[in-house]
């Protein structure tokens, strides 16, 4: 996928860790404050990831899809939102877990982000809980 600004393409986590770490660590470590133990786990090397690139091919937006069906860590930086990022990120994930035949995808949604899953058809479900100190709604997809 891609536009006149930016591309989306999926990665190989370890050719590409660099530019996931620059991502995610500039929104959610710096921006967020979510303490850098918690931004990086063991699942990592297991996911699908993707990178947004500019049109020089500047990394400026990631997301993930989990062995658990979950997508996450999807963050753009700041100077790039409400440009399409985040909607190519998402489709794009999702796409790739159509592809997988996967039934369903679910998400921790922070809850400012709520509308934004809505508009791409998740529902939310269960009630609010803090992870890494902020307010999260967990949220799912049908893909069937």
């Amino acid at each position: 996928m891609s536009t006149e600004s930016f591309r989306i393409r999926q990665v190989d986590y370890s050719a590409d860790i660099a530019l996931l770490r620059q991502i995610r660590e500039s929104v959610f470590v710096k921006e967020q404050n979510v303490p850098i133990e918690l931004e990086w786990d063991e699942m990592d090397p297991e996911c699908e990831h993707v990178l947004a690139l500019d049109s020089q091919g500047n990394a400026i937006g990631t997301g993930r899809l989990t062995p658990e069906q979950t997508i996450g860590r999807m963050a753009v930086l700041k100077q790039w939102r409400g440009k399409g990022v985040g909607d190519a990120l998402l489709i794009h994930l999702i796409d790739i877990a159509k592809h997988k035949q996967l039934t369903s995808v679910s998400l921790h949604a922070q809850v400012s982000a709520i509308g934004f899953y809505q508009k791409h058809g998740f529902s939310a479900y269960g009630s609010t809980y803090l992870e890494a100190g902020i307010i999260h709604q967990s949220m799912q997809l049908s893909l069937t």
